[in-house]
């Protein structure tokens, strides 16, 4: 399984995705789920992905073959207007790429891809989208300022307490981190290496890019620090009447 989320807040993005895939308790392997392309001066954009790997595979090899072609009838990111367009045309060749695995092969298997584009184009502002396996997408809100795919249950509670659209990006991204380790923790499918992305709106390319494994200083502490928070401030639940006497 996986677990992905993206954040859009007034300031800018925030990605973060595990890199545990699995077909079986016995077939495990990581792989990466966060992919990033960038038109110079003009757009960023970033890819979460989960779902069948040969398609997700597929799918990233395409958006990366048609942004380096040089043919004029090839429609790419670099064409796309703006975030919505390129949602629709991820969509469409996730679509086209699942059709050809189920159908044109024949072949049985699930061959589904859930995938979370974010990113901005010149002119408009930084957006995150949730592309569905039909090809069809929702955007987030400032009433809903995240997208998740995957193992998405044991996460959301502290995303949704925390992250609001003034919500800073290095409070954006810690509670990413939060909401990995407490999926990581509930749910053996999801585990580190962990990618961060931090992404500052107007700038077309990443304020910080981060590798985190369980032991990276960083997250160690992290994950340590939150834990104790949470059993202190357990601990310092009001008391039952009649555990005061």
């Amino acid at each position: 399984m996986t677990y992905c989320v993206a954040i859009a807040v007034d300031s800018g993005l925030v990605f973060a995705s595990d890199s545990r895939t699995n077909a079986g308790v016995d077939n495990v392997n990581s792989y990466p789920k966060m992919y990033r392309f960038q038109v110079p001066g003009k757009a960023y954009f970033v890819l979460l992905t989960s779902g069948n790997l040969a398609t997700t595979q597929a799918i990233v090899h395409r958006i990366g073959r048609d942004l380096a072609a040089d043919d004029a009838d090839v429609y790419s990111l670099a064409d796309c207007k703006d975030m919505a367009d390129a949602a629709r045309y991820i969509g469409a060749l996730s679509v086209e790429l699942t059709t050809y695995y189920s159908k044109d092969l024949g072949q049985g298997a699930n061959f589904d891809a859930t995938l979370l584009l974010g990113g901005q184009v010149k002119g408009h502002s930084p957006e995150i989208f949730l592309v569905y396996p039909q090809g069809n997408y929702i955007k987030s809100s400032p009433y809903a300022p995240f997208l998740q795919i995957g193992e998405t249950k044991y996460g959301k509670p502290i995303l949704d307490r925390v992250i609001k659209h003034n919500t800073s990006l290095e409070e954006a991204a810690r509670c990413a981190l939060v909401s990995m380790d407490s999926t990581m923790r509930s749910n053996l499918s999801v585990a580190p290496p962990f990618d961060l992305l931090i992404y500052g709106k107007d700038k077309f390319e990443p304020a910080h890019v981060l590798h985190l494994k369980l032991n990276s200083p960083y997250y160690a502490s992290l994950r340590k620090q939150w834990g104790e928070g949470i059993m202190a401030l357990f601990n310092g639940l009001p008391l039952f009447d009649w555990e005061k006497g």
